[in-house]
C-alpha cells in the first residue's frame, strides 16, 4: 500500500469553498488504477493536506502528478504559495 501526500496553504477562512472544489477533483484521483482512498485535513493554521491512498507507488505518483496540475489550475486565486508532494510506502496501518 502506498500513499500519496499533498500539502499547500489556503487563504484563511477558504475551508468550505476548498471543500467544494476539491469534492468536484475526487473523480481526478479516483480515476488512477489502484486507488483505494481519499483524505482532505483543513489545519487550524489553513494548511490543507489530501491523502490517497494506492496499490502501487507509480499509481501514488501519477495521482500527486495529476493533482498538483489540478491544484495550479484550480485553485489559484484561494491558494498561498506552491502546493508540495509525496508519495511513498505506508509502513504502518491499522483500522478497528
Amino acid at each position: 500500500m502506498y500513499a500519496a501526500i499533498r500539502q499547500y496553504k489556503s487563504k484563511p477562512g477558504m475551508a468550505d469553498e476548498l471543500a467544494t472544489r476539491i469534492k468536484d477533483a475526487i473523480s481526478l484521483i479516483s480515476s488512477v488504477s489502484g486507488f483505494m482512498g481519499y483524505y482532505v485535513i483543513y489545519a487550524p493554521d489553513d494548511t490543507v493536506t489530501a491523502i490517497s491512498i494506492f496499490n502501487k507507488v507509480e499509481e501514488a505518483e501519477e495521482s500527486n502528478k495529476r493533482a498538483l496540475a489540478w491544484i495550479e489550475e484550480n485553485l489559484g486565486p484561494i491558494v498561498v504559495g506552491q502546493a508540495t508532494a509525496t508519495a511513498g510506502p505506508v509502513i504502518v496501518h491499522s483500522l478497528p
